[in-house]
């Protein structure tokens, strides 16, 4: 059970990026419920993992304020509260999945009593002696998966971890991070396949650096018209 938070779990407002003589984000701004799932959805180069990375506190040249629980980002506060997925599975391929989930269980302080736990709700029950570079890439991704859940994070922000995964995988991570949400865990994940949008509570859709929404699965299709969400996101882009 998470510590309940006044106010949004994440909370942005203006918030520019610009590298070099590309600006990325545009004065982007948005709130995400605690205990909420929040799709930031879009093609791929339209920002979602420069706001990621903005959201976890390692970006650099941004400006504008990013809060997460209350703190700004980045605070050394949150290193324990904020579990952080990127798209690469960030594990090493020479140990075995239990290796990993014990060696990243002991860097963040958290109980090695977890690690049961935690295989379970990822879904690698029986894998745990496996060397993780034998392992599919869905399975790798789990794992990755894991060692960010092993502290119960508050938040927890996933750069397009189903990204490469076939349908059925895809499935079983939405039905882990439902159940998470439904523990109290505020999760941030961005994707650009767009059947994925129906999963959230709240979309954020982005194109060139801009949020163009900021609604709910069942709001779009009411503005729009359309039922299917990529045909929706295709609206909503012409509108613009």
């Amino acid at each position: 059970m998470h510590a309940s938070i006044p106010g949004p779990a994440i909370s942005v407002s203006g918030l520019d990026v610009t590298r070099g003589d590309n600006h990325v984000l545009h004065s982007v701004g948005f709130e995400a419920p605690a205990g909420s799932v929040t799709g930031v959805l879009g093609p791929s180069g339209c920002g979602k993992s420069t706001l990621i990375r903005t959201i976890v506190g390692v970006q650099t040249n941004a400006t504008g304020r990013v809060e997460v629980l209350g703190e700004p980002a980045g605070s050394p506060s949150l290193r324990s509260r904020v579990g952080y997925v990127t798209q690469a599975p960030s594990v090493y391929g020479d140990l075995s999945v239990a290796e990993n989930l014990r060696y990243f269980a002991a860097i963040g302080g958290a109980s090695q009593d977890r690690i049961a736990t935690i295989v379970s709700t990822v879904g690698l029950d029986g894998l745990e002696e496996r060397t993780t570079g034998s392992l599919s890439g869905g399975q790798r991704s789990r794992v990755s998966l894991a060692s960010a859940l092993l502290g119960d994070p508050d938040v927890l922000v996933l750069d397009e971890p189903t990204v490469g995964l076939d349908p059925v995988i895809r499935a079983e991570l939405w039905t882990t991070f439902r159940r998470l949400a439904g523990a109290g865990t505020t999760l941030l994940i961005s994707s650009h396949v767009m059947d994925e949008a129906g999963e959230c509570d709240r979309l954020l859709l982005m194109r060139d650096g801009l949020i163009l929404r900021d609604t709910t699965p069942s709001d779009l299709r009411t503005e729009t018209g359309e039922q299917d969400l990529q045909r929706a996101f295709l609206a909503v882009i012409e509108g613009s």
